[in-house]
């Protein structure tokens, strides 16, 4: 398999990208993901979200990442940058996912390090995601760094109406020569 890159998409590229980014979304909420949707998640739906993101991409509030593997979009991941005097050193990523069957392929890794690297350079040095209990999605995460800050018991609700809990995590970005801003080979 050929290496992925990962690119920051311009917000006029939203809608040229639907059909992949629609399908990319409903495969990994169909496979149990949990990104704040549930099963069925109908393309239109699907579609609605992806298009609600214009504002905040055209804004500059947030950024939309996409894995590439050859021409194909295999990931995705989003950066959500506030604007507050107080929080302008930190960043929540936001439903990052990876093609099912390329997971294990270090698409996530790459798609990761390139969100760090960009989160460096518009000055985010703090790192903050949220994921369910127990999940893979949660290991990979501490694997790469993170760190468990605490727990929200039943936080979300499943499609049969279970709860989850959502682990809350972060990460401290370091500066440059201290195993590189975001560097995944050399974490805290």
């Amino acid at each position: 398999m050929m290496p992925p890159t990962v690119r920051v998409v311009a917000s006029t590229e939203l809608e040229d990208l639907l059909p992949p980014l629609v399908e990319l979304l409903r495969e990994s909420v169909h496979g149990g993901a949990s990104l704040g949707f549930l099963p069925p998640l109908t393309p239109h739906e699907a579609r609605r979200y992806w298009l609600s993101l214009g504002t905040e991409l055209r804004g500059g509030s947030r950024l939309l990442f996409a894995a590439y593997v050859a021409d194909r979009l295999v990931g995705s991941g989003q950066l959500a940058l506030p604007s507050w005097p107080t929080a302008r050193h930190r960043a929540e990523l936001n439903k990052v996912m990876v093609a099912t069957a390329l997971r294990g392929h270090g698409i996530g890794r790459r798609l990761l390090q390139a969100i760090h690297d960009r989160a460096w350079q518009r000055g985010r040095s703090l790192l903050l995601l949220n994921a369910r209990r127990g999940d893979p999605a949660e290991a990979f995460y501490n694997r790469l760094g993170y760190r468990k800050v605490g727990v929200i018991p039943g936080y979300a609700v499943g499609a049969a109406g279970e709860t989850y809990d959502n682990v809350a995590m972060y990460r401290v970005l370091r500066p440059e020569g201290d195993a590189g801003a975001g560097s995944l080979d050399g974490q805290s």
